[in-house]
């Protein structure tokens, strides 16, 4: 066996070495660190904006901090009475907590482009109706916002007060495009800035451009369509381990205890959860298809 000192200089060699590695890896870890929180409130913001919601910088990172204690602190009290095994998850949650507006926020934001690009079949058609009745393109803008619901309606509004205030229509399609990032927004604000200053018809090539959406809206169907029962079969196995584990623990509570209540279980819970996670988005990725 060892003896007490052999211990200690174990236990110092490894603080050492740590602490060296800590040194060498503190800009990673700063930068890290620093992109964990005030980068993700910048991007949420960022995204927040994108969808005209105006929420200020400090309280983004206030509901970030408090969401996360939250469910920390929720999961915490329903793991009690064991203690080791509630601050286990209730770190785990709290983690969770706080990497979790990020992706919510980016779906909202996705869900808000899809909704617009779905609206853009209806409204390029009126508006290539309203040109070929003598209309401007702000003109034809205008009959946007006055029939169709938001977030086109909504889109545009704020595309055409920006005209008022003396934005050039270039610059507010531009601004548009950047804003609401999709393939065919950047298809529809590239045509009309080069016809407008080369000439063209406008509403002919806007026929053009709602006829290719709707085709490209099809196909993403069908593949949403093909890909949906490989996508749930990955879900319905992601979801056996921790239905396993909640069947075990209550049939034979003694024989998951270690896995718990010693480090080695937890080690292994750890490696669980990031098995879980990496098969979710390799899911995704299998799944998920561009147009």
């Amino acid at each position: 066996m060892m003896s007490s000192k052999s211990h200690l200089l174990m236990w110092i060699i490894v603080f050492i070495t740590a602490l060296l590695i800590a040194y060498q890896a503190a800009p990673r870890i700063i930068d890290w660190i620093r992109f964990q929180s005030i980068g993700t409130r910048d991007y949420i913001q960022k995204r927040l904006t994108e969808m005209n919601i105006d929420i200020p910088p400090e309280k983004i990172l206030l509901y970030q901090v408090a969401g996360s204690l939250l469910l920390g602190a929720l999961v915490f009290t329903l793991c009690l009475p064991s203690l080791k095994v509630a601050a286990f998850f209730g770190l785990l949650s709290a983690g969770i907590g706080w990497l979790m507006p990020k992706p919510v926020v980016d779906y909202l934001y996705q869900r808000r482009v899809k909704q617009f690009v779905d609206q853009m079949v209806d409204a390029l058609g009126l508006m290539s109706n309203g040109m070929k009745a003598g209309l401007s393109v702000i003109q034809a803008m205008g009959l946007v916002t006055q029939e169709m619901p938001s977030p086109i309606q909504e889109e545009f509004s704020l595309l055409l007060n920006q005209n008022r205030l003396g934005a050039s229509v270039e610059e507010c399609f531009i601004a548009l495009s950047k804003k609401v990032v999709s393939d065919e927004v950047e298809m529809f604000v590239t045509s009309v800035n080069i016809l407008k200053e080369t000439g063209g018809n406008l509403a002919e090539t806007f026929d053009t451009i709602t006829v290719l959406i709707r085709e490209r809206i099809k196909v993403e169907g069908k593949i949403r369509a093909l890909t949906a029962s490989a996508f749930w079969q990955g879900m319905i196995l992601m979801c056996v381990p921790p239905f396993m584990a909640v069947v075990m623990s209550q049939s034979d509570p003694e024989t998951m205890a270690p896995m718990f209540e010693t480090p080695l279980g937890w080690a292994m819970l750890a490696g669980v959860v990031l098995l879980e996670v990496i098969a979710y988005f390799v899911i995704r990725k299998i799944t998920t298809i561009d147009v």
